[in-house]
């Protein structure tokens, strides 16, 4: 399908060449592949489920309200609230488009109820505790054992927000330092499937001179920390215990602690979602709890 089919699109079109036109669109403006992927498979699901041969002007509200109960409580497939949350996503898109090109003249999905399915808010360290935190691992740093390895988990978990995954495939080449910008950290990947979430991260000059402590402390050889995630997350809740924090300190809590920091200190969303190495479909639940943690209104979907 070319742009000039795009537009010919109109009322009395068919929704499977619609979604045609409407991928195309998607693409032209710049989103992912996994979200043009996810937008036209769920508008798919709905072509199947309406006749083959419904002009997309005559789909009511009445018509999306019926699918969308259909796809919940019918059709007999497991539909997580996050998925269900989606799909309207979706359907809200597509019609706004088809809305806004003057294809339909109203939009059948504006009235349709936008739930939300967003899980609690995570525990965050606050600013002042963050200094804690590093403040202790430094200590024990350049205390009588001169032992880097706490100061150099934790630090990189706060200033990079890596996932506990993530930190546990690092390898030593992962990091340099001899980078012309500043120190860098490469988060990659085995599987193809994941290559969109390998990014290089700045890393600040004081991890860089605990790094070196902690690589000659334990003559690290290929893996950065060569340790079960269970002994990982000991140091980091012993870590807590000392600070005195009255929740558990984890890879979770530094990664979050991480990205609110971030937006709190003014960088692009954009670029916090390249940094924490989600999609723009994850990045829509994730930005609005950090919003949530950074004291906004509730925000809407839409």
């Amino acid at each position: 399908m070319t742009v000039e089919t795009i537009t010919a699109i109109n009322a009395r079109s068919t929704l499977p060449p619609t979604i045609q036109g409407w991928e195309i669109y998607l693409q032209d403006q710049g989103s992912s592949i996994h979200t043009v992927k996810a937008f036209t498979a769920d508008l798919r699901l709905l072509a199947s489920y309406l006749p083959a041969d419904q002009p997309v002007g005559t789909i009511t509200t009445k018509d999306l309200d019926t699918f969308l109960d259909w796809m919940q409580n019918e059709r007999g497939v497991p539909c997580s609230p996050k998925t269900f949350a989606r799909r309207v996503t979706s359907i809200k898109s597509f019609f706004r488009w088809l809305q806004s090109s003057g294809a339909v003249l109203a939009d059948p999905a504006e009235q349709v109820l936008q739930k939300s399915v967003l899980s609690p808010l995570p525990d965050v360290l606050s600013a002042e505790e963050m200094e804690k935190v590093l403040k202790v691992a430094d200590r024990q740093r350049r205390g009588r054992k001169l032992d880097a390895r706490t100061y150099a988990l934790v630090s990189l978990l706060l200033h990079t927000g890596i996932k506990k995954g993530e930190c546990l495939a690092l390898k030593t080449n992962h990091v340099d330092l001899e980078a012309p910008g500043g120190p860098l950290l490469f988060v990659r990947y085995a599987s193809p499937k994941n290559r969109y979430k390998e990014r290089k991260i700045s890393l600040p000059e004081e991890w860089a001179d605990a790094y070196d402590e902690y690589r000659q402390q334990y003559d690290l050889d290929e893996a950065l920390f060569p340790w079960s995630p269970r002994r990982l997350e000991y140091l980091l809740e012993d870590l807590g215990k000392e600070v005195g924090l009255k929740k558990q300190l984890s890879f979770l809590m530094c990664r979050w602690s991480c990205a609110l920091k971030d937006m709190l200190d003014g960088m692009d969303e954009n670029a916090l979602r390249q940094k924490l190495g989600v999609s723009e479909i994850q990045w829509r639940e994730l930005g609005m709890k950090l919003h949530q943690l950074r004291g906004d209104e509730q925000l809407a979907l839409f």
